[in-house]
């Protein structure tokens, strides 16, 4: 089939040693590892595709580990039940990158904690030709069988080789045995073929004995497990032969091979080859008993605010079970020890409202590398707060995996997971609060960026000689539109008198805040209202900017502002955006935490991964 399709062979290497018992098995795993590593110095591959689990595949994902040598697994993950399993769950072990078929073989890639962003659901390549393989020459197919020796003996032996609706075949080419199973009644048999291919064409399988346990197969699978009784298998004949099931597409929907060469042209070859396995940083396990089945599954979370510090009890479903709210404390020291503190006092009335906590998720500003739990360096608003490692000495306080992110990014995974983001594969929350913040979620996944800087929304640039922003540039929107930025004009207007109209009074101790810049306008300021519609301008022409990189069909505002800013933002996209982008939809969070919400659902939705 390689020559057919005309590639260019480099080496011929012939290692099956002839046989059918195990040490024939074995012997032909120490010859190809004789043989391979001149081979592989001779042709010296960027990346070697490994696909299943036979044990010359592993012979081959064996030298090319030790030679460091890239390794892409196809089809790993999978359950048979078999020796085949450990032979493929080896291959896994060496191998760097993985493409799997079904989302259960992902899920159990990960549970082998290997690296989440190596892992490629793309569904089984060779459903890419069976989806669309069906057709009714198939006739002339049937005539050109062969015979085989072995089953031709035991057909002899029964008398059945004279029976006009019985062959036997040895080997059929593919692009003719996909004709055969595609139109037969019944495939009877303990072939991998019968529980994963067949299922595309939804013809009826009946799989003996308990080679395939484990397989994901498709509802034309009827298992005879038992098939030591000649009743059994009639009977199941009986019940299968002629149906036509529904296509099954478990194993692909018949686009994984242009996933795959998207995935293979997306590895960088120049980062580093040492593989990183995931493991949970959990220091001890919970046994499973049934009061933990009827507790609720819960998130802590945490919301490191420019001036709280916030901890909650989240349930799976988004509810807010309990809440403790202090200020932030100034130094890191304190902060830490405060944020310990809580946590545990936390974790520990969770078992007193029936919550079993699965893990931490922590929600802080600034930039974050959320696969190490680091805060890289942060904004003004929370100060000591750079190069600290937060997974590690809350972990191990808890004995809990911890997550940690960007309050922005958290605000969308909080949309993605409850509120309008829920099932939209490309949009943008905006977090119009203290500062202003963001997160863009891109074909369902959020984007982090190569320097884990993605989203730095409140930093798009809107005047060149606009006021001053905490990040020591100039026009910036959160340098208009943000909490602290309202809060300065307010007090300067404060300070000329014409803050107050009537309807308005404030106590001497009282502090001048964005609050009564807003009330200011309501009341009929007009300085104040002009100072709003500026900043609700400077928001509109930052999302216009929004749409035209990244088109999303959705535009949520979040955070305290966001209602004062929907329309405004509106009519800028009206007047300023290009005509495609004008119907993307602009909506006010209807999520009363999102940050607090965003940082359970990092922990309550930590198995998604990315699929191309």
């Amino acid at each position: 089939m390689i020559e057919q399709d005309d590639f260019d062979i480099h080496t011929r290497l012939h290692t099956i040693v002839r046989g059918e018992d195990e040490a024939a098995m074995v012997e032909s795993v120490g010859l190809a590892l004789v043989k391979l590593p001149d081979v592989l110095n001779r042709l010296k591959p960027d990346i070697m595709i490994v696909h299943g689990d036979r044990f010359d595949a592993l012979a081959l994902a064996t030298s090319a580990a030790l030679m460091n040598i890239r390794i892409l697994h196809i089809e790993g993950g999978e359950v048979s039940g078999t020796i085949d399993d450990s032979i493929r769950h080896a291959i896994t072990k060496l191998a760097h990158y993985h493409v799997c078929c079904t989302r259960s073989a992902e899920q159990h890639l990960i549970a082998m904690c290997e690296d989440h962003d190596r892992i490629l659901l793309a569904g089984c390549p060779s459903y890419d030709k069976l989806l669309s393989a069906k057709n009714k020459d198939y006739m002339s197919i049937i005539r050109m069988w062969l015979g085989s020796k072995d089953m031709v003996r035991v057909m002899r032996k029964k008398g059945i080789e004279h029976h006009p609706n019985f062959r036997a075949v040895k080997h059929v080419p593919f692009d003719q045995f996909i004709q055969l199973v595609a139109h037969a009644g019944c495939m009877i048999g303990n072939s991998s073929c019968g529980v994963r291919e067949v299922g595309a064409f939804g013809t009826p399988v009946i799989n003996l004995g308990t080679r395939q346990t484990g397989r994901e197969t498709g509802e034309n699978v009827l298992h005879v497990r038992d098939a030591d009784t000649q009743d059994k298998i009639l009977h199941a004949l009986q019940l299968q032969f002629g149906k036509q099931y529904p296509c099954s597409k478990i194993y692909g929907d018949g686009n994984a091979v242009p996933r795959i060469l998207k995935f293979l042209k997306s590895i960088d070859l120049k980062e580093p080859l040492q593989k990183k396995f995931c493991f949970p940083p959990v220091k001890d396990n919970i046994s499973q008993d049934i009061d933990h089945i009827l507790e609720t599954q819960s998130a802590l979370a945490v919301d490191l605010g420019g001036t709280n510090l916030r901890v909650a009890i989240v349930s799976m479903k988004g509810e807010i079970v309990k809440k403790y709210t202090q200020l932030n404390p100034k130094t890191y020291e304190d902060r830490l020890e405060l944020i310990l503190k809580m946590c545990v006092e936390a974790a520990s009335e969770a078992v007193n409202v029936n919550c079993r906590i699965l893990g931490v998720g922590i929600s802080t500003g600034g930039r974050v590398n959320p696969r190490e739990g680091i805060v890289l360096h942060s904004t003004k608003l929370i100060q000591e707060w750079s190069s600290v490692d937060l997974r590690t000495p809350i972990s191990d306080a808890l004995h809990l995996p911890v997550w940690v992110d960007n309050d922005g990014n958290c605000a969308a995974l909080a949309e993605r997971k409850f509120g309008h983001g829920k099932g939209v594969e490309n949009f943008v929350t905006l977090i119009t609060g203290t500062g202003i913040g963001g997160g863009i979620v891109h074909q369902h996944e959020l984007i982090h960026g190569s320097s884990f800087c993605a989203a730095e929304l409140g930093h798009i640039v809107v005047s060149l000689d606009g006021p001053e922003c905490l990040c020591g540039s100039q026009g910036c929107i959160e340098a208009y539109a943000s909490g602290i930025a309202l809060q300065r004009e307010a007090k300067k207007l404060h300070d000329e008198d014409l803050l107050l109209v009537e309807g308005m009074s404030m106590k001497k101790e009282e502090v001048v805040s964005a609050a009564h810049l807003i009330q200011a306008a309501k009341l009929g300021n007009t300085k104040a209202d002009s100072i709003l519609r500026t900043a609700g301008t400077a928001l509109g022409l930052g999302v216009v900017n929004i749409l035209h990189t990244m088109n999303p069909s959705l535009v949520i505002l979040s955070g305290v502002l966001a209602s004062h800013y929907v329309n405004a933002v509106k009519d800028v996209i009206n007047r300023q955006a290009l005509s495609s982008v004008k119907t993307v939809d602009v909506v006010v969070s209807n999520l009363a935490d999102p940050a607090l919400l965003g940082a359970a659902s990092l922990v309550l939705d930590y198995t998604t991964r990315r699929i191309y």
